[in-house]
């Protein structure tokens, strides 16, 4: 599975919006996923710019989407602020 395909996978059509930017269904999130593709050919334009939307096939078998700027911060980033 290319996750920058142009074409979408099949199970992207059951997607339902992980809110939480985490699957609907049993609460893990993109780490967790079996497949992984993004929607480049239809972005959002906000004030700050493009907002791709990101599909993620979660192991428990439900397929889940967010958008980019949906996605909590990374904690990578705090630890490098606290160095």
């Amino acid at each position: 599975m290319d996750a920058f395909s142009a074409t979408p996978p099949p199970w992207t059509e059951q997607a339902k919006h992980g809110i939480l930017f985490s699957c609907p269904s049993c609460g893990k999130g993109p780490r967790s996923a079996q497949a992984v593709w993004l929607n480049r050919r239809a972005p959002v334009y906000s004030d700050t710019g493009k907002v791709w939307q990101e599909f993620y096939l979660c192991e428990c078998g439900v397929a889940w989407w967010g958008r980019n700027n949906e996605r909590p911060p990374s904690p990578l980033v705090a630890e490098l602020r606290e160095e």
